[in-house]
């Protein structure tokens, strides 16, 4: 090895000072951080937001801003709990990973070997899925595949039928070679920590995981929360007015987004992360190894990039409950979390030892990534770049080109009701139709207006609205979902419906509203 002369020990000391120097200077103070989040608040119309800084292992900043509920106006702080939603994602692999390490499994095991109920849509599929299969959403499922058996939360959908239904989906793409988004499969994963520990995936992530850490606040679902007094309520915009909203998730579905914490325990869980598995004084001790964390870490499935980035972006792919991608020439280690009315961000820069962590209470993805990119900038040395105008420009973008899609089929909707044009005849339409995994649904008459009940999901109801041809729109009766959709009926040869396909209307509907995955035929 080459030795370093005195000299360049000098000028290399200096310059590490001056790199210190220059990187604490760069970042935001207190004061820069408040008027940040207040003013993403104010634009994004946000009632209550929690921030969190991690730096070289310390806790540089951790505050709540706003309200929990619009309802209560109790305050935010730094002991706010929140649904932590997709982050759960995390602790799952998390879990899975400390059963590694004791040699309970691997990640390429396969999941009949312990889950012999497991089927897929191909049996070659089925035979072939491996546990690392569950993790990187490359199953060839579309996205969010059957999450209305989840979504919204009100259902009655067991984890029994969620595993027997996977076998109804069908594939969109070939097996492990695309990247689409999948919820179900990490609820197969937390079955997988059921059955080999024991224990249920709660009972786990609490008693593996979340005591060692010393994350007392926080639960493996919102049900199992042992102080519900410092709890946000969510909320999403309903004609124009954000609202308080019901809290929307089956906990069938909590290894994959069921977790609620807060900035103080979230702090640990990232401090852990950004040290291999260490934690507690003097990192002494260790959840999992470092080579379960490598694996953790390392790209599994790849993820398109595309048009322009604001950080240089080039590779971007999915590892085992994180996201992964490069940004200004560092390592970027992040996962998003929504639930409805809940949608958090969880973001490290391992090389930088830099974590940021965005909880909030309405379901406005640009709002955590103005705070979140504005904090990276200051880090990066990026300057005079307003991330909150920019992303309130993307947002008001797409809001204004969904709103002329949908403002055009209620204008022909419109039309057509004051014309004299001929309404298709209801008895058409009644009847009971079936889904194999969604099950049954009505089409009724009710009060002189054709309905929509889903006998499995009773969230799902709504007046069908004629719109043209054999399509009608069905308007839900929960105008928080945000979701109407387009009912489109198959006609048999005396003219009577046979069958119903769907699909969202509006480009913005979140995506676990997967309408066009169903396939109704009548009874």
């Amino acid at each position: 090895m080459k030795k370093i002369s005195s000299l360049n020990k000098v000028v290399l000391l200096v310059f590490l000072i001056l790199s210190t120097i220059s990187i604490s200077a760069q970042t935001l103070s207190s004061v820069e951080i408040d008027s940040l989040v207040e003013k993403t608040m104010r634009t994004f119309d946000v009632p209550g937001i929690a921030v969190a800084i991690v730096k070289d292992d310390n806790v540089i900043h951790s505050k709540g801003y706003g309200v929990r509920s619009l309802n209560t106006k109790q305050k935010v702080d730094s002991n706010t709990l929140f649904g932590i939603a997709s982050n759960s994602k995390a602790f799952t692999t998390a879990a899975l990973g400390i059963l590694i390490d004791e040699k309970k499994l691997s990640w390429d095991d396969k999941v009949i070997d312990y889950i012999p109920e497991f089927r897929l849509y191909s049996p070659y599929v089925t035979e072939e899925f491996t546990i690392r299969d569950l993790l990187t959403h490359r199953s060839g499922l579309g996205l969010g595949a059957g999450d209305l058996m989840i979504w919204p939360g009100s259902n009655d959908f067991t984890l029994k039928d969620i595993i027997h239904n996977l076998r109804f989906l069908k594939p969109v793409s070939g097996f492990r070679t695309k990247y689409d988004y999948d919820n179900l499969m990490y609820i197969v994963a937390g079955e997988i920590v059921a059955r080999v520990s024991g224990i249920s995936w709660e009972e786990f992530i609490e008693k593996r995981i979340m005591q060692p850490l010393n994350m007392t606040g926080s639960a493996a679902a919102y049900s199992r929360l042992k102080n519900k007094t410092n709890v946000i309520d969510p909320h999403v915009p309903i004609d124009g007015k954000v609202q308080v909203i019901e809290r929307e998730f089956s906990e069938v579905g909590d290894a994959a987004g069921g977790i609620y914490s807060n900035l103080t325990d979230m702090c640990k869980w990232i401090i852990m992360q950004m040290n291999n598995g260490s934690y507690g004084e003097g990192l002494k001790n260790q959840l999992f190894s470092k080579e379960v964390h490598d694996a953790m870490w390392s790209p599994q499935t790849i993820i398109q990039t595309g048009g322009s980035s604001p950080y240089n972006t080039h590779f971007a792919s999915y590892g085992l409950g994180w996201g992964l991608s490069d940004v200004k020439g560092y390592k970027q280690v992040t996962h998003t979390g929504g639930l409805s009315g809940i949608v958090t961000q969880v973001t490290l820069i391992p090389e930088l030892k830099l974590g940021i962590i965005v909880l909030t209470n309405q379901q406005s993805g640009a709002a955590f990534t103005a705070i979140t990119n504005t904090i990276k900038d200051s880090y990066f040395g990026i300057k005079g770049v307003d991330r909150i105008k920019q992303y309130s420009e993307a947002s008001l973008r797409s809001e204004s080109r969904a709103k002329v899609i949908i403002d055009a089929i209620w204008k022909d909707i419109e039309l057509q009701q004051k014309s004299s044009q001929t309404k298709p005849v209801d008895s058409l339409y009644t009847g009971t139709y079936s889904d194999k995994w969604l099950g049954e649904a009505i089409i009724s008459v009710k009060n002189g207006k054709l309905w929509f009940d889903s006998k499995r999901s009773p969230k799902l109801t709504g007046e069908l609205i004629f719109y043209r041809a054999n399509t009608f729109i069905i308007k839900w009766n929960d105008r928080s979902m945000d979701a109407d959709a387009f009912a489109m009926f198959d006609l048999d040869e005396t003219g009577k419906a046979s069958g119903i396909k769907m699909r969202p209307i509006s480009p913005l509907t979140d995506f676990s509203y997967d309408f066009q995955d169903l396939e109704f035929t009548k009874n």
